[in-house]
């Protein structure tokens, strides 16, 4: 995947700053009352209904840590289109938008979901592969 040329939202999630592609974000909202469902991956909290559509909501803090939702929930969801689905992340803020594409992830860089990073003053920002990602959600089935 290469890296988007629309620019990034840059969003907080599990305490650290990533971007997710302006290409594949649909709006960002309040997530509203989820319903616990059954579900394999540990980040996804629940189903949420937006503008009538029920979708999953999924804490991007967990999925990125490979844990479980953490009992707080965030202040902000990201609405992203995945491989032609809509995704709720649950986030803890949306931040800013970064314009441009990034450059290639350092080889010396531990960011395995990053398709770029941007150079900001706190250091390197990861800026995510949301259809790898997504891959986790979409593609495991539900027991």
């Amino acid at each position: 995947m290469t890296p988007a040329q629309g620019g990034y939202l840059l969003v907080r999630a599990g305490g650290r700053s990533v971007g997710l592609s302006l290409d594949q974000v649909i709006e960002v909202l309040d997530p509203g009352e989820t319903f616990p469902v059954p579900a394999l991956e540990p980040a996804v909290r629940g189903v949420t209904t937006i503008r009538g559509r029920i979708m999953p909501l999924v804490h991007l803090g967990a999925l990125l840590d490979g844990s479980a939702c953490p009992a707080e929930r965030g202040n902000a969801a990201v609405v992203v289109e995945l491989s032609g689905r809509r995704v709720c992340l649950e986030v803890e803020a949306a931040e800013s938008v970064l314009s441009g594409s990034g450059v290639p992830v350092p080889a010396d860089a531990a960011m395995p979901w990053a398709v770029a990073v941007a150079r900001t003053e706190a250091g390197l920002l990861p800026l995510l592969d949301l259809t790898a990602l997504g891959a986790r959600i979409t593609e495991r089935p539900v027991p």
